[in-house]
């Protein structure tokens, strides 16, 4: 299979910046969210277990989280207030990735062991993975 340059860029900046990201989160219950992102959560959630929600601020902009559990893997969708999905972060096995990914990814990770591997999308397309070491 052939992998984009570009999203091995990508793989290797989540993978070194995904620990400094710190978001201001606050967590929230169902009820408070507006009702665009609970239609969009509803939407989302068919078949899943919800975990919980949050609410945070990224560049001055108020985003939603909504936790979920789906068929054994997380999966965390980040919604605008309008309900418009922002953010889609997905566990995925490392066993299904791309060859040049899977090895990008150890490599980066050098003697420490990959525990949890998620494919990051925005705005409908794949732009990163991102794994915890």
């Amino acid at each position: 299979m052939k992998v984009d340059r570009g999203c091995l860029v990508a793989l290797a900046v989540g993978v070194s910046l995904s620990s400094l990201v710190v978001a201001q989160e606050k967590k929230i219950k169902r009820s408070d969210l507006p009702a665009a992102v609970e239609k969009t959560v509803a939407n989302q959630s068919q078949g899943a277990e919800v975990r919980g929600f949050s609410e945070e601020k990224e560049n001055g902009q108020k985003l939603y989280e909504a936790k979920m559990m789906v068929n054994g893997h997380t999966k965390d969708v980040l919604m605008e207030g309008n309900g418009a999905i922002a953010e889609v972060e997905e566990q995925v096995a490392t066993d299904s990735l791309p060859v040049a990914i899977r090895d990008g990814l150890q490599a980066r990770a050098g003697q420490g062991t990959i525990t949890k591997v998620e494919s990051i999308t925005k705005h409908d397309k794949l732009v990163a993975y991102e794994a915890q070491v």
